[in-house]
């Protein structure tokens, strides 16, 4: 199975960075992981609702042309529904025995995600009731991914 990660805006913190490549090296052997950066939007100091969507709606345009168009796409939205390792692991199992061979999260920017990424969402999974920079989300998504592909293998990781 292919993984790939739309994320807006860059990663800066070597930590972070290391840890993401830690996960990717370990998940070489069972698949491709692939992290795409699109470009953040810079949001005015003190802007109105109609200036916080625009800039959603510009990053969302870059993040759509990312997404192939048979990818099931997962996006990391507040609202979305919180789910389990093990349901994240079963999610994965049935993908892979409906055929679906490209799994795409996305990662917003710090105003969230458009409305048109969240319309083409296929899932909308919510990380936590907590607040978490974007840059941590991504080595915390690249870690569960790690984590439920363990449990499907049996792994004792997941212990």
């Amino acid at each position: 199975m292919n993984i790939l990660i739309v994320a807006v805006g860059k990663c800066k913190e070597a930590f972070i960075n290391e840890g993401i490549a830690e996960y990717k090296k370990r998940l070489s052997r069972q698949g491709s992981v692939e992290i795409v950066e699109v470009k953040d939007e810079k949001t005015p100091e003190q802007a109105s609702e109609k200036e916080n969507e625009q800039v959603k709606d510009t990053e969302g345009e870059r993040i759509l042309k990312k997404i192939p168009e048979r990818g099931y796409v997962i996006a990391l939205d507040p609202g979305g529904r919180m789910i389990s390792s093990e349901q994240l692991a079963a999610t994965f199992q049935d993908l892979a025995v409906q055929g679906t061979s490209t799994i795409v999260f996305v990662i917003g920017g710090s105003l969230g995600l458009s409305r048109e990424v969240l319309k083409r969402a296929d899932f909308k999974w919510s990380f936590s009731a907590l607040t978490f920079p974007h840059q941590l989300i991504r080595l915390m998504l690249t870690e569960q991914i790690y984590r439920a592909v363990q449990i499907n293998a049996g792994s004792p990781y997941h212990k």
